[in-house]
């Protein structure tokens, strides 16, 4: 995979790389969630009522795919895992996408633009798990969910879309569980098939990195409590929240999958992105890093110039993993 310009150069970190877009959109975005009410005030299940009713959410949900189907596949425990299904005709592959919202908000139909333009820009199916969500299912709930999705797709994508070739990605917390599901799959199944996992922005160390704490002071849409509640909410006390299942920044990264690890020089996940893509290179593992000056959390999923930068850079790095 070819290098890029120095990811680590200190130019891009400097306030004068912030584009004026990037900072006429930081100042609305801050406007906007002014008003927003914080989750854990009026309980997870309001708040995720009040995103689908057009309110509660920074990020607007989009109108449904017309071409979207949800599918149910059968965890080992018996429960219903649902698929959010969007694909091409004839599809080169299978993208398997996990959502964002901390492991608490989100769902798999919420992001039904983001898999329209993957499978538009690849020509891969999109598959996005409906995983269970804290605080009503803690850890290991989600994360047994995605591993149910992942060996579903290892043993039936090709009679299923055509292709066996599998990558997978997602954003925020659906980064989490991607770097955590490629590392279950090798451990519990010894599946290493994976062409690459595309991971936007994930919270890889629940104990809180360094800069958690800092841009987590004057986050736009990620502050330090906020980080706080969602972690009680997925790993409550008496979890240890380095468990590398968890924490992915602490588990064993060697045999794993090409990885772009995208972030915005705003968002108070950026250690989690630098510190993981480190380890990942570190661990003889190929991998890429974009750092986004001025992005916020979250900041691809608006409609501003920075994120359409990073959305054509990951969607070639889907495409070019997938063609090797």
């Amino acid at each position: 995979m070819g290098q890029r310009a120095n990811p680590f150069d200190p130019e891009r970190f400097k306030p004068e790389a912030v584009s004026e877009e990037t900072r006429a959109f930081n100042a609305t975005l801050s406007k906007m969630m002014a008003n927003l009410p914080n989750w854990w005030e009026v309980g997870a299940p309001a708040a995720r009522l009040a995103q689908r009713a057009g309110g509660g959410r920074a990020v607007p949900i989009p109108p449904p795919s017309p071409r979207a189907r949800t599918r149910f596949i059968k965890a080992p425990d018996g429960h219903e895992v649902g698929l959010r299904v969007i694909a091409p005709d004839s599809p080169k592959g299978i993208y398997l996408h996990f959502h964002g919202g901390g492991m608490v908000l989100g769902g798999a139909d919420c992001q039904d633009d983001v898999l329209e333009r993957i499978a538009q820009n690849t020509g891969l199916a999109c598959v996005s798990v409906e995983y269970r969500l804290a605080p009503e299912n803690p850890y290991p709930a989600g994360w047994d969910d995605c591993e149910t999705a992942a060996l579903w797709l290892v043993n039936n994508a090709k009679a299923e879309f055509g292709s066996g070739v599998l990558t997978l990605g997602g954003e925020s917390a659906g980064a989490t569980l991607s770097a955590a599901t490629v590392v279950r799959m090798r451990d519990r199944h010894g599946y290493t098939g994976f062409r690459g996992v595309n991971l936007f922005y994930g919270n890889y160390d629940s104990t809180m990195t360094p800069s958690q704490s800092l841009l987590g002071k004057s986050g736009l849409l990620v502050r330090i409590r906020t980080i706080k509640e969602f972690a009680d909410a997925y790993a409550p006390a008496p979890l240890d929240r380095r468990n590398p299942d968890i924490s992915p920044l602490y588990a064993d990264l060697k045999g794993l999958p090409p990885a772009l690890f995208s972030v915005g020089t705003r968002d108070p996940l950026l250690d989690d992105t630098l510190f993981m893509y480190a380890r990942w290179i570190a661990a003889a593992n190929e991998a890429e890093l974009a750092i986004y000056p001025g992005g916020s959390h979250v900041f691809n999923l608006f409609p501003q110039p920075l994120a359409a930068e990073a959305n054509a850079r990951a969607d070639e790095f889907v495409k070019r993993v997938i063609a090797a």
